[in-house]
């Protein structure tokens, strides 16, 4: 790289500056250096010695929050058996990701982590992007004159050339995916900054595959969640998480899709920077936003509480806050029976819930105004279990334990089981109807028949799932939820399953449940809401009966 004069000129003033340097900054240089200590004592010391350049806190020294610590601790403690490649940081944003990245990418080109001509990238989606992490870079260089008075620096090409010293020979680059696709590389540290905005994997992959070209290489992808399990990120997470690659290290911080989203201490979780460079009534701003405007609220899921959320295209059944107005306390199970009601079911296919919703009108009578009290029988196979998302697995585990959720032994749950559940519904309470998915309810019916049960015992009620049934079923539903007349004792199960819900819309604005949209965001299988949906619909489309007798004199 050409040597140019206002670099030249900079280095002569961080000579100078040298020579006039503190005693803590001595010993600060002194403490990184020292090779007798682990590196990951001396990557802290080193970052946290770097000056912050912007913001509230602008000319203190780095302070790396507790997490960020952590994780630098878990990858660079492993370096010396090399299982550790890459290493995944997600957090929301607001939560020093440009510093990080700066301070890593230094300290593998002129600090505790660098090598005799090594090669350090950053990569962004495009230039723009991409230049945010060479400008910090720049501006804590030209902080440090111990830094300054050895670096080439070349702002056109947004490039950096170690001329002497730690890491002499080694460069860094900047490098975005709308121009250079890192072709012919051989990396020592690279860093991808915001990867869950990349349209596509192919920088990414470049980087990866040119890692093997040294002994050492570790490669960082630090970026706020991507909107779904398809994109390469999730892909990454997922992968990492799973164990099944002990190459990859990952560190997800993200909100339960449970969690009530605009909640102070939900927010403060997920947000380790909160109230402290994370300015707490600007966030607080966006969430109120949020919550009044449903539009912002997917934007504020993704960026803030760092959820798997598509920000242009998700339609959530309902928030949080709305179904919370019926989690009121529920009447003893034994005053139930007796009571007229209305079912839905949904079975399961390989690796979903089979649900059975009862919905008990207060006043069968009511048609006006109606108020529903919700009982949900969920049922999940044993031996299928293993088979789950982790996730999901300690989900179900606890519902398992805590008597929500019933286990049955198997790989799959039978539609004889089912019909036998619904026979046992049928001796305690008044079934007026089940609403059923048309596609399978054959297969039911010849259940019930075997087992003696005719038509009339248990009226059958065939459910389509597509926008024209389900569109005026779905609304009835959020009417119902938004005006309280559903009383549901916050049962944990049918409430994930609602907030995990995701629907799609036609040309017209009819709604339908996506579950394979919901299964790819959320924690858990959405078929509770789905019978629940039903059961409703099936109640008002039934005329409510009426007693005569009082009417015979």
């Amino acid at each position: 790289m050409g040597l140019h004069d206002s670099s030249a000129r900079v280095r002569q003033e961080a000579e100078r500056k040298l020579k006039k340097l503190s005693v803590a900054d001595k010993i600060w240089l002194k403490e990184w250096q020292d090779v007798t200590k682990p590196l990951h004592e001396r990557l802290v010391k080193f970052i946290e010695g770097l000056p912050v350049t912007k913001g509230i806190l602008e000319g203190k020294k780095i302070e790396l929050l507790k997490v960020q610590r952590d994780f630098i601790y878990d990858i660079y403690r492993e370096r010396k058996d090399k299982r550790v490649r890459i290493g995944v940081f997600s957090a929301p944003r607001g939560n020093g990701k440009t510093g990080l990245i700066a301070g890593l990418a230094l300290a593998h080109l002129l600090g505790p982590a660098s090598e005799p001509r090594g090669e350090v990238y950053s990569a962004a989606i495009d230039r723009q992007q991409a230049s945010l992490i060479f400008n910090e870079m720049v501006a804590i260089i030209l902080a440090v004159p111990s830094f300054a008075s050895r670096v080439n620096i070349q702002r056109f090409h947004k490039k950096l050339e170690i001329l002497f010293d730690i890491g002499a020979g080694s460069i860094y680059e900047a490098l975005s995916s709308d121009s250079r696709r890192a072709h012919g590389l051989a990396p020592s540290f690279w860093a991808y900054d915001e990867f869950a905005q990349s349209k596509d994997r192919e920088l990414f992959d470049n980087l990866q595959t040119a890692m093997g070209k040294r002994k050492r290489s570790l490669g960082m992808v630090i970026s706020t969640q991507a909107p779904n399990d398809d994109h390469p990120l999730s892909q990454l997470i997922d992968d990492g998480q799973s164990g099944n690659d002990p190459s990859i290290k990952v560190k997800l911080i993200t909100a339960s899709m449970e969690a009530p989203p605009f909640a102070v201490r939900t927010i403060r979780s997920v947000n380790p920077a909160f109230g402290r460079f994370l300015r707490e009534d600007d966030v607080m701003a966006e969430a109120e936003r949020a919550r009044r405007i449903t539009a912002f609220e997917p934007a504020f899921r993704n960026l803030r509480l760092n959820q798997r959320v598509a920000a242009d295209s998700e339609h959530r059944l309902i928030g949080p806050d709305v179904w919370k107005l019926g989690n009121v306390p529920m009447p003893p199970l034994e005053d139930f029976e007796g009571r007229e009601c209305f079912v839905g079911l949904d079975l399961s296919a390989k690796h979903d819930l089979t649900a059975m919703v009862l919905a008990f009108p207060d006043d069968p009578a009511n048609t006006k105004d109606p108020m529903f009290d919700i009982l949900l029988y969920a049922w999940t196979p044993l031996d299928a279990m293993d088979t789950r998302r982790p996730t999901e697995q300690e989900i179900f585990r606890q519902w398992l334990a805590s008597g929500y959720l019933i286990g049955v032994p198997g790989q799959v749950v039978r539609y004889g089981f089912v019909a036998h559940e619904l026979a046992k519904a049928s001796q305690k309470y008044i079934v007026r109807q089940v609403a059923y998915d048309r596609w399978r309810i054959d297969d039911l019916r010849a259940e019930l028949d075997a087992m003696g049960i005719q038509q009339g015992d248990i009226p059958l009620l065939d459910f389509g799932q597509g926008f024209a049934s389900m569109g005026p079923a779905v609304e009835w539903f959020a009417e119902l939820a938004k005006a309280g007349r559903l009383r549901h004792g916050g049962n944990p199960v049918l409430q994930a399953a609602v907030l995990n819900s995701i629907t799609s819309l036609d040309a017209a604005g009819n709604m339908k449940f996506d579950k394979n949209k919901s299964t790819k965001i959320g924690s858990v299988r959405i078929d509770p809401a789905v019978a629940m949906v039903m059961a409703l619909m099936a109640a008002k489309r039934v005329a409510p009966t009426v007693d005569v007798s009082c009417m015979i004199g």
